[in-house]
């Protein structure tokens, strides 16, 4: 990847031919036409996630961030993220919760409308992870508000979060 980009740094108006298309990349358009499909028809179009961040290190921020480059490109699969929690489908935690953010994760799970969906995303968020008993954490989200699905990892790629995102709505399909 890093070889095409220097390719198209020297030329500009160089065009991509499909044959430089990874297997990665080819697996990252399968998934999101996958979850496209999804989004259609349980989100009428669209499903917009409100991340919250109950007191994390970055690190599973970071790969939500690369979501949204020209690589991953969530948005062409009708996923956005959306600055309001009166705004999302669904809330993607991360991190520990710690005692400072325990009211302000509270407040945007109330402000999320009904039906609304709560994934927590990294051990972190999912059990306290490395930060679990420590003076300053109240625990895994589920401590403090109901959590329906989760994503492991420390942190979990991008793509994983996205194989994630698709068995979340595979399994919303069938309920």
């Amino acid at each position: 990847m890093f070889k095409l980009f220097l390719k198209i740094l020297k030329n500009p108006r160089l065009t991509i031919s499909k044959t430089e298309i990874t297997k990665e990349q080819t697996e990252i358009i399968v998934i999101g036409e996958k979850i496209q499909q999804k989004v259609r028809k349980l989100f009428k179009g669209s499903l917009a996630i409100r991340q919250v961040d109950a007191g994390s290190d970055n690190a599973c921020e970071q790969e939500l961030v690369a979501l949204s480059n020209a690589f991953y490109d969530i948005e062409r699969f009708g996923i956005h993220f959306v600055a309001s929690p009166r705004h999302a489908d669904m809330l993607l935690v991360t991190g520990p919760v710690t005692c400072n953010m325990a009211e302000a994760l509270t407040r945007a799970y109330q402000a999320t409308p009904n039906p609304k969906i709560v994934v927590a995303v990294g051990d972190d968020a999912i059990d306290g992870g490395i930060y679990k008993n420590s003076y300053a954490v109240v625990g895994g989200v589920n401590a403090l508000i109901p959590v329906d699905y989760a994503i492991p990892g420390d942190p979990p790629s991008p793509k994983a979060i996205l194989y994630g995102l698709l068995h979340i709505l595979e399994i919303l399909e069938t309920v």
